[in-house]
């Protein structure tokens, strides 16, 4: 169902919209799901038995000027058996606002286990990222109707911050773990009214590959959690992914469900408190791996009962991995190729 023309309902939603906005540095969305964790784990940089090139578009609501986009190019892989290093750059726009920025990581990779025997290893991975962030105010009538806050320019701001993870693989299973934006810093595109300086996230990530050597199939369940530390917000992801192994490739699909821990709240028209629902979408997806190539298409449904659109968010992602073959243990993990 669209949005009834209730002004608190909208502004609710807009609202919602500047704050997702304002989040610093590369969103999360699911995209890690179409082969690329290493978007928002940076101990998974080099953990692949193959160097990897990943490119992602994403927009939301075709039907809606100026909607929400991100746009990502990362590599990474193994420089030897231990160090594994990777890039990203980025541009996520929302309205009069973008950022664009750029992530350097460096992994250590701890194996526990010698050559040829199961999957046992520990990994550290940090991420060193610029962003500036713009606030197009050009267009906006500051003359017949003044407000201190506008300045009619162009704002901008540039700022460094730090992420720091931590992963463990050991055989079928993975556990991930990240802080995001360790540093503290202020912005001056915002007010104070409506800014923090504390921009930390917390991500856990962990599932298990069932597979059968007699059996083409695989299937990976997996959970995602994410905790925003100055407005306590959390929401969890639930995933289903399954894989088809041929000869000439992979094929892939699955299913992923969100959902807010926290609702948020408004006043309706007669001044009283409401709860609005919990955010929650459905995301399916499929993708296919040929020879060194990955191409894969995200579709994700908004599940709400009150929103801005039905048209929902798009997703691609290109792929190419390079490199030599680094296979060193025994696991049948699709998520490692």
């Amino acid at each position: 169902m669209t949005i009834q023309k209730t002004p608190f309902v909208l502004i609710a939603i807009l609202f919602t919209m500047v704050l997702a906005a304002q989040e610093r540095g590369l969103p999360v969305y699911k995209d890690y799901l179409t082969d690329n964790y290493y978007l928002i784990h940076p101990s998974t940089a080099g953990a692949s038995v193959h160097n990897k090139i990943r490119l992602t578009g994403r927009q939301q609501w075709f039907d809606v000027d100026d909607a929400p986009s991100l746009y990502t190019a990362s590599v990474n892989g193994r420089l030897n058996d231990n160090v594994g290093v990777g890039g990203i750059l980025y541009k996520d726009s929302n309205g009069r606002f973008s950022q664009q920025g750029a992530l350097a990581t460096f992994a250590y990779h701890i194996p526990f286990s010698n050559v040829n025997e199961d999957t046992n290893i520990l990994s550290f991975g940090m991420n060193v990222g610029i962003s500036q962030e713009k606030l197009d105010e050009t267009d906006l009538d500051n003359i017949d109707n003044p407000d201190p806050i506008i300045t009619g320019v162009e704002q901008t701001d540039a700022y460094f911050n730090l992420d720091f993870g931590i992963s463990y693989f050991y055989r079928e299973f993975f556990l991930h773990a990240t802080v995001k934006n360790i540093m503290p810093q202020e912005r001056k595109i915002f007010t104070d009214v409506f800014e923090t300086d504390n921009q930390r996230q917390y991500l856990a990530s962990f599932g298990y590959v069932f597979n059968n050597d007699l059996s083409k199939w695989s299937f990976e369940p997996s959970l995602m959690y994410q905790h925003k530390d100055e407005s306590s917000e959390s929401n969890i992801d639930v995933n289903f992914k399954a894989y088809y192994m041929t000869p000439f490739g992979n094929f892939w699909g699955g299913l992923s469900y969100r959902r807010s821990i926290d609702a948020a709240e408004f006043n309706n028209a007669s001044g009283d408190v409401e709860t609005a629902d919990n955010y929650q979408n459905l995301s399916p997806f499929v993708g296919v791996s040929y020879d060194r190539f990955m191409f894969a298409y995200m579709y994700t449904y908004q599940a709400n009962s009150v929103v801005l659109t039905n048209s929902g968010f798009h997703q691609i992602t290109l792929g190419f991995n390079f490199g030599e073959n680094l296979r060193r243990y025994k696991c049948n993990c699709p998520y490692l190729k």
